[in-house]
């Protein structure tokens, strides 16, 4: 299992509801550096493998999953090479649709319920070859529906129209629906908080979910180097621009 990246402080960069979260250019710089480089080790895994579905998690909540998935999913498709879908599968706490300021209501609950075609719940967004499919309403047995055929075949509809879906799935711990959908997803990239995220807890997500299932490990909530650190390290490879600075 591989640590695939190191990332900042997500809960101060990134606040709720910033209607430029997928101007990718917009958020910090170091940030978006990491993320770059969190896109390329992923996608690098996922094409060696074959792998088209890949779930974004943590052990508890409050890790920043879905933040990740957010921007891995348009960082990805940014670069052209991919026709990308963000869907969120936490439909007890479903997030997407609120951080992305869009509506809540048509989502994947509705699917799944029988309510509308796959057609009506698929979205545009602002960056070029990224879609959403959001939460959708409040649903009493989420397990269930996520365990059923309809779930399946939608995933199977999906990839046909996809080169890689992005899911943003529930915490692991707390309720069984990220496990109820293992077996579909190819692999997991799971979140884990320094001073949040007790190690036991993590190492128990791990064994729930399967080491063989877990692609990698983001790190978040580490203090952000200073820019003289990178220039030690990387020299001239890294250096914000005089506009990100004032960002920044």
């Amino acid at each position: 299992m591989k640590i695939l990246s190191l990332s900042t402080r997500q809960d101060t960069e990134f606040p709720s509801r910033r209607p430029s979260i997928l101007n990718l250019k917009s958020i910090d710089p170091h940030y978006y550096e990491l993320l770059k480089g969190l896109r390329a080790k992923v996608e690098y895994k996922m094409d060696i493998l074959n792998f088209r579905v890949l779930a974004v998690s943590s052990a508890i909540a409050g890790e920043g999953k879905t933040l990740t998935a957010i921007n891995l999913a348009a960082n990805m498709a940014s670069t052209g090479r991919k026709r990308v879908l963000l869907m969120d599968v936490d439909l007890r706490k479903s997030s997407v649709a609120r951080e992305l300021g869009l509506a809540p209501d048509c989502g994947l609950s509705d699917f799944l319920l029988g309510s509308v075609p796959m057609e009506k719940i698929l979205r545009n967004s602002v960056v070029p070859g990224l879609s959403v499919i959001v939460g959708g309403k409040m649903i009493s047995s989420p397990a269930d529906m996520l365990a059923g055929e309809r779930f399946l075949s939608l995933l199977q509809d999906l990839k046909a129209q996809f080169d890689l879906l992005v899911l943003d799935t529930p915490p692991i711990l707390p309720v069984p629906d990220a496990v109820t959908i293992s077996e579909q997803v190819d692999a997991f990239i799971l979140l884990f908080r320094f001073s949040h995220t007790p190690h036991q807890l993590f190492r128990q997500a791990i064994e729930d979910i399967g080491e063989r299932k877990i692609l990698g490990v983001v790190l978040n909530g580490e203090e952000k180097k200073n820019e003289n650190y990178y220039h030690k390290y990387y020299g001239k490879y890294y250096q914000v621009a005089p506009s990100e600075r004032k960002r920044s």
